[in-house]
């Protein structure tokens, strides 16, 4: 794996997580009360043995910086590193990142100091667990110019993915970006002889979705990103078409949880099923631990209270008489007495506050962070530094489906308070 240069594409502006996103890039995202989601693919390639990464940057990047930064530090001996390569003007480009392959032309001048053998390209914003051990070997194995990762999905899901169609050997004959019709689709069907072959249960899945996952010989990826008169800004819609037809292409079948939190009702549903008894995923898995920053924060404590179903971070503070169920409590949530909470997402606070400081707080009529008491939450998303005043109410009493304001947004029937936002005494939602 000493060959292998990372490159995780972490510019993504995140428009259908908003207003999650208002402040922040997709890949910043907090997620399971302590995570971010970009320690995700980090993790796993250092558990892949792969420790030389950049994190290419765009949209919203400074709280993704700051993470990075305060949690990914190598021993100076190795070679090791986790590096920021921000959307800058040079002599060459004064645009922004126009697309995937845009963006790591752009920073081509870093990857060829680096001098690898093979490049790993990343999506910054999913939830995954892979050896990239298995997939780098598939990709020597067959002497490809490029590997993906495929996931096999049913016809349901195919529009919101490139497909890509495979001979026997699994090398891709044909690939096809986001299909909208049964025509454009009718050639990508795969048997379920040939899935179940590679030792995946087919189970009506007979659509190979690209995860956004590739392997790159370095010559072979230099090269596709000169060609053409504009050159392409995009793998998926621009040269991975290109290269089935000129170039060996592998396909890496993986069947292993994997999701793309890009709304706010993934976000809800994924982050409720971390919760569960028997999580799809777990953080921390002998198969190879989550990492992320190292905070220093006191012990949770919970005062005769009722949890079922729970994530608790640390620093939280649970008073007395609260009832929380199927819900997740971010680093430093303060609850006060006899809250109600479910099916929500809590993601906590940057600071704790004093005693001294609350008391002046609530002389001016600022309510505690974060949730007051008796305050009812249901099926809600509560972004950082909220302030839910004393017998609030969020349960979206009119049943709507999505709305703006200036207080909160609902999206999906899901109420999203924004960061800092304050919810005064008595109010509903």
């Amino acid at each position: 794996m000493k060959g292998v240069l990372c490159l995780i594409l972490g510019g993504g502006r995140g428009t259908r997580l908003y207003p999650l996103t208002k402040t922040r890039s997709k890949p910043a995202m907090p997620v399971a009360g302590k995570y971010r989601l970009i320690d995700v693919p980090i993790s796993n390639c250092i558990i892949s043995g792969i420790n030389r990464i950049y994190v290419l940057t765009q949209f919203l990047s400074v709280s993704l910086h700051r993470h990075i930064s305060n949690t990914y530090q190598f021993d100076k001996f190795d070679r090791g590193f986790v590096e920021i390569l921000a959307a800058q003007q040079t002599n060459e480009s004064a645009d922004w990142y126009q697309g995937t392959a845009d963006a790591v032309r752009q920073n081509l001048r870093y990857i060829q100091a680096e001098n690898p053998e093979l490049v790993l390209i990343l999506s910054g914003d999913q939830i995954y667990r892979m050896d990239f051990g298995q997939l780098i070997r598939t990709h020597r194995t067959h002497q490809a110019d490029v590997t993906i990762a495929v996931l096999p999905v049913p016809r349901s899901q195919t529009s919101g993915f490139g497909i890509l169609k495979v001979n026997q050997s699994g090398r891709v004959i044909d690939f096809v970006e986001k299909p909208k019709t049964d025509e454009a689709l009718a050639p990508f069907h795969t048997s379920a002889e040939w899935i179940e072959r590679q030792g995946v249960a087919c189970n009506g899945r007979h659509y190979l979705a690209s995860m956004g996952i590739y392997v790159f010989n370095r010559e072979a990826l230099y090269q596709e990103l000169q060609l053409g008169q504009p050159p392409a800004t995009d793998f998926g819609k621009e040269i991975f078409p290109r290269c089935v037809k000129n170039r060996h292409v592998q396909a890496y079948l993986f069947d292993g949880y994997w999701e793309d939190l890009g709304t706010i009702k993934s976000y809800h549903e994924a982050s409720l099923a971390f919760c569960s008894e028997f999580p799809p995923f777990e953080f921390y898995s002998t198969e190879g631990v989550i990492y992320t920053r190292s905070r220093n924060l006191p012990p949770s404590r919970i005062i005769d209270s009722v949890l079922n179903q729970c994530l608790i971070s640390d620093g939280v503070v649970v008073q007395s008489g609260c009832r929380i169920e199927r819900s997740v409590l971010g680093i430093r949530t303060r609850i006060a007495r006899n809250a109600i909470i479910r099916d929500s997402v809590v993601i906590g606070s940057d600071r704790l506050e004093t005693d001294a400081q609350r008391a002046s707080n609530r002389s001016q009529g600022i309510p505690d962070l974060n949730i007051g008491e008796n305050a009812v939450i249901e099926r809600a998303i509560l972004d950082k530094d909220c302030r839910i005043g004393r017998n609030v109410r969020i349960v979206n009493r009119d049943n709507v489906l999505d709305v703006d304001t200036d207080l909160y947004s609902i999206r999906d029937g899901i109420v999203v308070i924004p960061r800092g936002v304050t919810i005064p005494d008595g109010t509903v939602i």
